[in-house]
């Protein structure tokens, strides 16, 4: 099966343009086998109790496993709050108007060491608190420095990812309880970045990823903690080998590889013999998580076709046994999800209509109970809409999967409204669980679709790569390919069709109003990109090194730049178009927005743009993310259904 995989890949990439581009068969969807459930309890949820969900920002447990420590917005900031592992009311122990996650408990037990910006400006310090409450401390003072990806280790050290505001690369340091930190790695590339993943050896050396930021290229090295030597272990030119966890002796490391295959899959590394244990061949992809405390397995997640699944591989015979898990989208959290006696996973488990909640999963019996819960009551399964991976043809051939969140009791009359939602990346993807946005758009009667455009991840690296230098253009027509197929069920009317997507998916909002003018009623973007120029010109040196892999430079591929911009197209527009943005957005500069609103507002078009003072790239602030999400609502029922939100 790999070699086939291999073949077919290299096969796409030696094909002539237009060429149908292979990904796992599956079957193409029968639009007319798309239905609308009956539901007596469908009703419109509404939009301050989906607003006034909470988030799962982060969780950690204590050092004696006796209590869980949650980062998660309860009063509208994501604040960090402890409960007790059998179970409690949670006690807030922190309070800020700024957002604090990457939790990590110091090995003394004494403190919970945590991560936060300013104003969502992405350039964290480290903080603690006390684990029994009292005042927090800020630990690191290095406004030009971001400290990032905290991994506990023994004696009061952290391992930790630093990046200075001058430069595109990060690198490996450690850090001392006092806060004192002292880089190991002297990385030179602008595209790479350094993670730590497992102390081993008693501390005295870390195993790290080095990962290009494209998500092209990954490297496993081991680094010595005391003189900084970096040794190289698993490295190919062009191929991804990402460590997700190591044995303590640095014996046995999981990693998740495309070598051979170009698609990601799980394997166990073995460092002396350079041998690998693999589990099942599968055209999915994979991904490595952690080994069980007592070595004998090594959990991992399948992904397959937007929906995850986790398995415990057992490394004595090879047999995979599924976690007893909702389906949906479910992944192991926390940068230390095992227990410390290992009996328990954090899981974070979401599927339509169920919110993101934390799941305390017992390895032995194959139970799960919920350690949160995060979502209002409104939001109940009964009400929620229901959701299906379904697949399409797009202009030459290639298949797409894409989510559609389909309204109950809708007839197939060809009357209804619906609203495509492309995702962020492009270097991403949308899987079956919960979307809010989905469910207020779905329980107010929007047929909704979130289609993986080529460009996104999970369908391996030849589709991953084909939108690279070609942005808005293929990944463009599979997106209005989704339009279509909604079209094609017979529920939707096709002059009532709007769309809506934050970060790259706003970039395909803005692409999508400006190059098929005619496609679509109504757009909302959020925080997207016109103009890649002043996009390389303002934004942070990693991101401008992100781009350069996507585009090249303005300089060097001035027509890619052109093309690829939806400057060169916007003045085509003719849909209502609402923006909303960050001021303090590093990833997609509030200039952005600020561009599109000067041009269409000068053509007469219908526009408004709204900015949010102390947020970044994504709001924080529940009274943003409410303000936001009703702002959006209000926008498509105006202009798609011709009345204001309920």
């Amino acid at each position: 099966m790999r070699r086939l995989i291999a073949t077919l890949l290299l096969a796409a990439a030696a094909a002539p343009l237009g060429a149908e581009i292979p990904t796992p068969a599956r079957p193409v969807t029968d639009p007319k086998s798309v239905t609308s459930p009956a539901n007596p309890k469908a009703r419109a949820v509404p939009v301050e109790d989906i607003g006034t969900s909470r988030s799962l920002g982060g969780a950690a447990w204590s050092v004696d496993g006796k209590q869980i420590f949650v980062a998660t917005n309860l009063t509208g900031r994501v604040n960090i709050w402890r409960t007790d592992a059998a179970g409690s009311w949670p006690v807030q122990l922190t309070q800020s108007d700024d957002a604090q996650y990457g939790l990590a408990p110091s090995s003394d037990g004494k403190y919970l060491y945590f991560e936060q910006d300013v104003g969502g400006n992405e350039y964290a310090d480290i903080y603690r608190v006390p684990v029994d409450g009292g005042a927090v401390e800020q630990v690191t003072r290095t406004e030009d420095r971001r400290e990032s990806a905290l991994l506990a280790g023994a004696d009061g050290m952290f391992a930790l990812t630093t990046k200075l505001k001058s430069e595109g690369q990060s690198n490996l340091a450690v850090m001392d309880a006092r806060g004192t930190v002292r880089v190991l790695t002297k990385e030179a590339d602008p595209r790479f970045g350094w993670t730590a993943v497992a102390w081993i050896e008693g501390g005295k050396a870390i195993i790290a990823n080095r990962d290009e930021v494209g998500s092209a290229i990954s490297e496993v090295w081991r680094v010595d903690v005391a003189t900084g030597a970096a040794t190289k272990l698993i490295a190919k030119a062009d191929t991804v080998f990402q460590a997700a966890d190591a044995t303590p002796d640095g014996r046995l490391i999981a990693v998740s590889t495309d070598d051979g295959t170009g698609q990601l899959h799980a394997g166990v590394y073995n460092v002396a013999t350079k041998s690998w244990t693999w589990p099942k061949s599968t055209p999915w992809e994979q991904q490595a998580s952690v080994f069980t405390r007592d070595g004998a397995a090594m959990i991992f997640a399948a992904n397959a076709d937007t929906r995850t699944t986790l398995y415990k591989l057992d490394l004595a015979t090879g047999a995979e046994t599924a976690l007893s898990l909702a389906p949906g989208v479910n992944r192991l959290t926390g940068a230390e999800p095992r227990s410390p006696d290992g009996r328990t996973v954090f899981v974070n488990h979401s599927g339509a209509d169920s919110p993101a909640n934390l799941y305390l999963y017992t390895l032995a019996t194959g139970q799960s109970r919920p350690a949160t819960q995060l979502a209002i009551a409104s939001l109940s399964p009964d009400v929620l809409p229901k959701s299906d991976v379904v697949t399409y043809k797009s202009f030459d051939g290639t298949l797409i999967s894409a989510v559609v969140t389909m309204p109950a009791n809708l007839a197939r009359d060809g009357s209804h409204p619906a609203i495509v939602l492309p995702h962020g990346g492009p270097t991403g993807q949308a899987l079956d669980g919960y979307s809010r946005y989905a469910t207020a758009f779905a329980s107010r009667g929007y047929v909704v679709i979130q289609p993986n455009f080529r460009g996104s991840t999970g369908y391996g690296k030849v589709f991953q790569a084909a939108n690279f230098k070609d942005l808005g253009g293929g990944d463009l027509k599979d997106t209005v390919a989704a339009k279509a197929f909604l079209v094609a069920t017979g529920f939707v009317d096709p002059k009532r069709v709007g769309i809506f997507g934050g970060s790259y998916g706003g970039f395909m909002t803005l692409m999508a109003i400006g190059r098929t003018p005619d496609e679509f009623a109504a757009a909302v973007q959020w925080f997207g990109i016109i103009n890649w120029r002043t996009m390389y010109r303002d934004q942070d040196e990693l991101l401008k090194a992100y781009q350069r892999g996507l585009l090249g430079t303005p300089d060097s591929d001035p027509k890619v730049y052109d093309a690829a911009s939806p400057l060169t197209y916007i003045k085509a527009a003719k849909a209502p178009l609402l923006t909303i943005q960050g001021e303090n957005d590093i990833r997609v500069p509030r200039g952005q927005a600020q561009e599109v609103n000067d041009i269409l507002k000068a053509k007469g078009n219908i526009v408004e743009t709204i900015f949010y003072p102390a947020e970044g790239h994504g709001f924080q602030k529940r009274e943003n993310q409410l303000d936001s999400l009703k702002r959006t609502v209000e926008w498509f029922d105006k202009y798609l259904k011709g009345a204001p939100a309920k």
